[in-house]
């Protein structure tokens, strides 16, 4: 399964730089003024994972397949999207398609660099879009609630929604998003956000993009950014598009010597693929062979048998058992015989859950 990151933000605030960074692809023109990107660039990018590199020395297979993760880069926004100012209407039908935003604010001055509201100002930015996401499921449940209103008056389940959805209304009215709505766990609700999949419920990441003199001391405008984001329970990630698109071509020896020189432990795509996983409940588990190793992407919780279906469907509709080793034991053990040899080979039915990093070999009839 894939995961889906919508990289959003006012224009010129550096998206495209960072998804070229992020996709260590340069295949999203960056220029200096609004509008550059105007179809949503995409591209699939594999999630770096130091497992599978240990579960191949050992293996040592003919490839290694990593769980990848999709990065959209959309279009930029202005105030007024909502109503079809600017690129308005085509990027919220965009960003409904992606699970997660990465939001990028621009955290930096730079007098060489254009801004849209011409000034630095990370909050306004962030109110700019999270405003129109939420101007944008207001009209999107006004037109709702018009339908549910004439079905109320002969069906008893319209009436629930109804209810529901006033009620939702009112809060969205006053700029809240629907992420802070009391009662998401309403079935009722939950049945509309399937059908409408609001803007304004997406899990927000804020891509805080500074200069190299703020990657290791943060400057006034991430602390703002970390101060906002602790309200609405977002997580922020610190990083410089313009040195994340300088480690675009280099070995990893020589990114890994370039990060440690600038004080860095971690690339902004590593940190942005980690925090997206986490917000997801999404885990890896591996299988290994001599024909490949993999890591295959669930959601945390998932049983044996519905763990298997990422593989194919039948495994899920056939499963009989799993043969599972935990990632550690691998490692230790040294291999899947010894592994087996030591007794850390396990076999498991249909309740089981998937731990992360679990070696699994999965055994069907179909």
């Amino acid at each position: 399964m894939g995961v889906s990151v919508g990289i959003v933000g006012l224009p010129n605030v550096g998206k495209s730089t960072t998804f070229n960074a992020l996709t260590k692809a340069q295949n999203a023109e960056s220029a200096n003024y609004p509008f550059c990107t105007i179809e949503p660039n995409k591209a699939v990018v594999p999630v770096p994972d130091q497992r599978l590199e240990e579960l191949a020395k050992i293996v040592k297979p003919n490839k290694i397949q990593y769980s990848t993760i999709d990065f959209v880069d959309i279009a930029g926004l202005v105030k007024g999207a909502s109503k079809g100012e600017g690129l308005g209407n085509k990027f919220l039908s965009n960003i409904r398609e992606v699970e997660v935003i990465l939001h990028i604010v621009r955290c930096f001055d730079d007098e060489n660099i254009t801004h849209v509201e011409n000034s630095i100002n990370p909050l306004r930015d962030i109110e700019i879009i999270e405003s129109e996401l939420i101007f944008a499921d207001i009209e999107q449940l006004e037109k709702k609630i018009e339908k549910l209103n004439r079905q109320a008056k002969s069906d008893k389940s319209a009436k629930k929604s109804l209810e529901i959805s006033m009620e939702l209304l009112d809060h969205l009215n006053e700029i809240q998003p629907v992420s802070t709505f009391a009662k998401k766990d309403n079935e009722e609700f939950v049945l509309l956000d399937k059908e409408l999949r609001f803007l304004s419920n997406k899990e927000i990441i804020y891509g805080a993009n500074v200069d190299e003199n703020s990657l290791i001391e943060d400057n006034k405008y991430i602390k703002e950014v970390a101060t906002h984001a602790k309200k609405v329970g977002a997580e922020v990630i610190k990083l410089c598009a313009k040195i994340e698109e300088e480690l675009v071509g280099l070995e990893e020896d020589e990114a890994k010597e370039f990060l440690s020189e600038l004080g860095i432990e971690e690339s902004g795509l590593n940190k942005i693929i980690r925090v997206s996983f986490e917000k997801l409940g999404l885990i890896s588990y591996f299988t290994a062979g001599v024909v490949e190793v993999r890591a295959w992407t669930i959601k945390n919780g998932w049983k044996a048998p519905k763990a298997a279906s990422v593989i194919h469907n039948d495994f899920e509709k056939g499963f009989i058992r799993a043969e599972v080793i935990s990632y550690n034991d691998f490692i230790t053990c040294g291999g899947e015989i010894k592994a087996k040899e030591a007794g850390k080979m396990r076999l498991e039915g249909k309740d089981y859950i998937v731990a992360d990093g679990d070696v699994m070999h999965f055994r069907f009839n179909v």
